[in-house]
C-alpha cells in the first residue's frame, strides 16, 4: 500500500472509500498517479471537471485573478460578481442568482428560499411549509438535506431531523399530484438522478411536474448540480423537455474543475424574499470564484462543449450498448452521463471499477451496482473507443472467471 494512502487513512476521517490510487497531476481527460502511470478520467470528480483538468484558459485566468483580488467577502461590491451572475441568468432563463460555494450550500439556499416564499408570497401558515422530494434523491449530506433522503446510511446516527419534508416515488406523476396540498412550497427534483445510479424518469415526467406545480402554485426546483452545464447534451437537462424551472441549483462544473462554485437561481419574486442578514456566505461569490465561474460558462459555449457532450454521449452509449454479457443488467443515460448497471448476483460494480483502474481507466461505483461514466466533455472519439475497449475486455474477463468457477 502506498505510504500516502496509509497517511491519509491515519489522519483523515473514513467517510469515503476511494479506489487505491494516488493522483498527483491532471491534464485534459487524463490524470497521473504518484508512480507516473497515466489514466483516462471517466469520473470528472462527479461532473465537476467537465472542462478537463488544468485547462490553460482557466489556469491563466486564475493566475491573473489571484494576483489581483481573491477574497473580500460580500461586505463589499466587486467588479466580478455582477457579470458572472448576469451571464448565468442569461444562459438559464432565470431572473436572479444567489452565489454560494458547494452544491449542498446551494441546496440549503433553495430550501430557505422556498420556505420563506411560501410564507411571504403564497400565504402558507407559519412553520407549516412542506417541501416534496423524490425517493432515491441525492441533494447533499447536510442535516436538513438528508432529512429529504430515503437512503438509510445517510440518516443513520445523525437524527433528529428537521420536519417539513415529504417523499414521493421518482418518476410517478400521480404520486406527486397526490402529495401536493395547500402547504406545499416546492418540489425538488433531479432531472436525472446521478447518485442513485444514473436513473432516468419516464419521458414527459419533468414537463408534467412543471404543469402540476404551476397549477398548484408550487415551486419546481431543479437540482442540476450534476446534470447541468452540458453534462447531458443540453446546457441544462431540463431543456430536454423544454422546461424552465422556477428555481435552479448549479454547482460542480460551475467552478471549472478548479474550485467550488455554486448558486441558486430563481424568479425575482422568489429571490426578493431575501433581505440583508437572512442568508450569506463568507466565500460565496468571491472575486476569484466569480471570475472562474464566468469563464467556465463562456468556455462551455465558446468551445461547443454542450454539443460535444451530445454527440460523444450518443456514441458512447451506443458502443457500450453493444457489449453483451449477463453481468450487465442495463445501460442508461443521456449525453456524457451514463450508468452501467451490474447484476449483483453475478458481480459487483466495485470489482469492475478496480479492474478498469488496473487498465488505466478511472471510474467509481454507485451503491455497488452501477459503474458511472461521466468523462470531461472534451473527450475525443478515439479516447471513447479506447475506454469502451477496456470495459469490453474487463467484462469479458469477469464472465470467463465466473463461468470457470
Amino acid at each position: 500500500m502506498s505510504s500516502r494512502i496509509e497517511l491519509e487513512a491515519r489522519f483523515c476521517a473514513q467517510n469515503y472509500h476511494p479506489l487505491p490510487v494516488v493522483l498527483t497531476r491532471g491534464e485534459g481527460v487524463f490524470v497521473w498517479d504518484e508512480n507516473g502511470k497515466k489514466y483516462l478520467d471517466m469520473m470528472s470528480a462527479y461532473s465537476a471537471v467537465s472542462h478537463g483538468h488544468a485547462l490553460p484558459r482557466l489556469v491563466a485566468l486564475v493566475q491573473r485573478q489571484v494576483a489581483e483580488l481573491s477574497i473580500v467577502s460580500r461586505a463589499f461590491h466587486t467588479d466580478k460578481l455582477g457579470p458572472f451572475l448576469e451571464r448565468a441568468c442569461e444562459l438559464t432563463g432565470q431572473d436572479m442568482a444567489l452565489p454560494m460555494n458547494t452544491g449542498a450550500e446551494a441546496v440549503e439556499t433553495a430550501i430557505k428560499a422556498a420556505r420563506k416564499w411560501a410564507y411571504t408570497v403564497k400565504g402558507v401558515d407559519k412553520d407549516q411549509a412542506e417541501i416534496i422530494a423524490c425517493t432515491g434523491n441525492f441533494h447533499g449530506r447536510t442535516i436538513a438535506i438528508v432529512a429529504m433522503s430515503d437512503e438509510p446510511q445517510y440518516q443513520s446516527g445523525f437524527g433528529p431531523f428537521p420536519p417539513g419534508f415529504k417523499l414521493v416515488e421518482y418518476g410517478n406523476i400521480d404520486a406527486l399530484d397526490a402529495a401536493i396540498n395547500d402547504n406545499t412550497a416546492a418540489f425538488f427534483v433531479e432531472p436525472i438522478q446521478g447518485e442513485a445510479g444514473i436513473v432516468m424518469p419516464p419521458d414527459g415526467y419533468l414537463k408534467a411536474a412543471a404543469t402540476l406545480c404551476r397549477k398548484h402554485n408550487v415551486l419546481l426546483i431543479a437540482d442540476e448540480i450534476q446534470t447541468g452545464l452540458g453534462r447531458t447534451g443540453k446546457f441544462l437537462a431540463c431543456e430536454h423537455e423544454q422546461v424552465v424551472p422556477d428555481g435552479l441549483i448549479l454547482g460542480k462544473a460551475l467552478g471549472g474543475g478548479i474550485l467550488p462554485v455554486s448558486m441558486f437561481l430563481s424568479r425575482r419574486d422568489v429571490m426578493d424574499v431575501f433581505t440583508p442578514g437572512d442568508h450569506g456566505s463568507t466565500f460565496g461569490g468571491n472575486p476569484l470564484a466569480a471570475a472562474v465561474g464566468l469563464e467556465a460558462l463562456n468556455i462551455l459555449i465558446d468551445d461547443g462543449l454542450v454539443e460535444a457532450s451530445a454527440s460523444m454521449g450518443d456514441y458512447l452509449l451506443a458502443q457500450i450498448g453493444k457489449i453483451t454479457s449477463p453481468l450487465i443488467k442495463e445501460v442508461r443515460g443521456r449525453g456524457l452521463f451514463i450508468g452501467i448497471e451490474i447484476d449483483r448476483a453475478l458481480g459487483s460494480a466495485r470489482a469492475v471499477c478496480e479492474a478498469l483502474m488496473d487498465r488505466g481507466l478511472l471510474s467509481k461505483e454507485t451503491h455497488q451496482t452501477v459503474v458511472r461514466l461521466a468523462p470531461p466533455l472534451v473527450i475525443s472519439k478515439a479516447e471513447v473507443d479506447w475506454a469502451v475497449q477496456q470495459i469490453r475486455e474487463v467484462i469479458s474477463e469477469m464472465d470467463k472467471l465466473r463461468l470457470a468457477s
